[in-house]
């Protein structure tokens, strides 16, 4: 037998003694003793707000939190907690997690796969594995023209490292490969030649002070087979590069004179007025910029010799007195 339902109706004042009883409760829950409990993490909030230093706001931008008033840089370098560029095996755990990233420096641009090698295989499946990996490498790289690919990346890979280029440089350099190899500038020339081309050409467009001894001292070319591949790069690509200004080779010749920045400035004004009077008309930029360094160095009573600044920029002595004598004289 089922029982009725209650059919009691609370009163109007019961209602409102439970609803003035469950206010009471909300405010002994906020009570100076709780607020007492919380308020060193509060304190600690807000101290972390504070500048230490003159006690300003301070604002978080995306890599730094800095003071607004003092301009005190509390925090660098933020811990980016996001999905990294790496290859994990974990798809089913953590799927935002991806391969590397798409680069030029790579003749498929990255996007190829390798067969890893395993302990737990054995017999006739690790034969079969084995025989699959190196059909694997074989189909990666099956026609001639991806196999001069392969090489010359590689070593302009290596160039740009052992230059200490970006990595803008090093893609700029496969892509000139690449348009190189597109018009057929390849037969009878070489493939380290056009690698250490396409690299000089990457430093010339992008204003890096690279010179074509120091790119040919790191690279397995000669500068004939240099010279060779960057006049077919010029005649055929048309690259839009002039002849390099000795403003160019000014800071880091500056660098390795340890001179100071008046000097550099000094020299920077000498280079401008070289090229406008037509003094570096048919003569190396680089030893008309380590002359504009000696000559300013001069002027400013700094101690430097005219053998130091031939030995920074890699050239004789004669060379710097010649564009010496014309600079000392005023126009």
């Amino acid at each position: 037998m089922s029982k009725a339902p209650s059919t009691r109706i609370r009163s109007r004042r019961t209602r409102n003694a439970r609803i003035a009883e469950t206010a009471s409760r909300t405010v002994d829950a906020t009570s100076p003793a709780t607020a007492e409990t919380t308020s060193p993490a509060t304190d600690a909030v807000h101290a972390a707000e504070e500048c230490p230093e003159c006690g300003g706001r301070t604002e978080v931008d995306s890599a730094e939190r800095a003071c607004v008033d003092c301009g005190l840089v509390l925090e660098a370098d933020r811990i980016d907690h996001g999905p990294e560029w790496r290859s994990f095996s974990d798809d089913d755990t953590d799927p935002k997690r991806t391969g590397a990233p798409l680069t030029r420096s790579r003749h498929d641009r990255g996007l190829s796969t390798e067969i890893g090698r395993s302990t737990r295989l054995k017999g006739r499946k690790r034969r079969r594995m084995a025989r699959m990996r190196t059909q694997h490498n074989r189909a990666r790289i099956s026609t001639k023209r991806d196999r001069n690919k392969v090489y010359a990346y590689t070593e302009i890979r290596r160039l740009t490292g052992a230059l200490e280029l970006p990595t803008s440089l090093r893609d700029t350099a496969c892509a000139l490969f690449d348009s190189a190899q597109s018009e057929s500038l390849l037969r009878g020339r070489s493939l380290e030649g056009f690698a250490a081309a396409c690299v000089y050409v990457a430093c010339r467009t992008a204003d890096v002070a690279r010179t074509v001894g120091e790119v040919c001292a790191e690279a397995k070319a000669t500068e004939a087979e240099h010279r060779a591949a960057f006049d077919a790069m010029n005649r055929e690509l048309g690259l839009p590069i002039g002849p390099a200004a000795p403003a160019e080779y000014l800071p880091r010749f500056a660098s390795d004179l340890g001179v100071d920045s008046s000097v550099e400035a000094r020299a920077r004004e000498l280079a401008d007025r070289a090229v406008e009077e037509g003094i570096a008309n048919g003569r190396n930029p680089v030893g008309v910029a380590a002359a504009c360094l000696y000559t300013a160095a001069r002027q400013c009573d700094v101690d430097c010799t005219q053998q130091e600044a031939a030995d920074a920029a890699g050239v004789t002595p004669v060379t710097i007195r010649r564009t010496y004598v014309e600079l000392r004289e005023e126009p």
